[in-house]
């Protein structure tokens, strides 16, 4: 991957809104891609490459939805989950998307008891939650391939980075022009991993202690079914 500019912002206490920050984030979007542009000038591939907008559900679509909007470009998702252990369920010691990509964290357990059996059973427990979230929303999606595009992954922060690491690893697979990452809040130690996740990185904030995503929101409540649903059939009907 090409060396990362990262855009960061101003920050104050926290975001309203997985909206607001959303809105801030095209902002920064637009600029980024006005610079490529001039950039890149003499590579047509990635000068009139368009974007694509990958939200990472459910919590990534709300801050998404302002980003296409202002781009006029499809939504789409990537799903992927946590791979927890039985010993910690809230330990996450890996992630995987829907279509069977996996990255492992680096303190994943390496001892005799975890062996191979449980890890699967582990693998196999986060595969059918994707599998099961992506059938939901699939009908909602565009018809949309990200080859020779500029994917941007969006979510409403990243905490330990592994979700949106798989996703990016299972984007790279499709072949898009450039891999974006769009975030509103991240762990500042997390910087230098998204050299190995993506071309270009967009993070508002990088505060520290970082504590959780939630703590940098006034408004942050979970995101529901219907309302994911809601979120794709509808941005994607004012775009198409």
């Amino acid at each position: 991957m090409s060396e990362i500019p990262i855009f960061r912002d101003s920050f104050q206490d926290s975001f309203a809104s997985r909206a607001e920050a959303g809105k801030q984030l095209a902002a920064a979007i637009v600029a980024e891609l006005t610079q490529l542009r001039s950039e890149c000038r003499g590579d047509p591939a990635i000068a009139i490459a368009k974007p694509i907008v990958y939200a990472l559900p459910r919590g990534g679509l709300p801050v998404a939805v302002p980003i296409a909007e202002q781009l006029h470009c499809p939504l789409d998702i990537v799903v992927a989950k946590k791979i927890t252990t039985v010993f910690n369920p809230e330990l996450a010691i890996g992630a995987l998307t829907a279509d069977g990509e996996i990255v492992w964290g680096s303190n994943e357990m390496g001892s005799s008891i975890y062996n191979g059996r449980i890890r699967e059973k582990d693998v196999h427990h986060a595969q059918a939650k994707a599998e099961f979230q992506l059938a939901q929303l699939s009908k909602f999606r565009p018809q949309v391939s990200p080859k020779g595009k500029i994917a941007i992954l969006v979510d409403d922060g990243i905490a330990t980075g592994m979700t949106m690491a798989v996703a990016a690893k299972a984007m790279q697979a499709q072949k898009p022009a450039q891999i974006w990452i769009a975030v509103p809040v991240a762990p500042v130690q997390l910087m230098s991993s998204l050299e190995e996740w993506c071309d270009r990185a967009i993070v508002l904030a990088t505060p520290d202690p970082f504590i959780s995503v939630s703590r940098f929101y006034v408004d942050f409540p979970q995101v529901d079914l219907s309302e994911a649903q809601a979120y794709l059939e509808k941005c994607n009907q004012r775009q198409f």
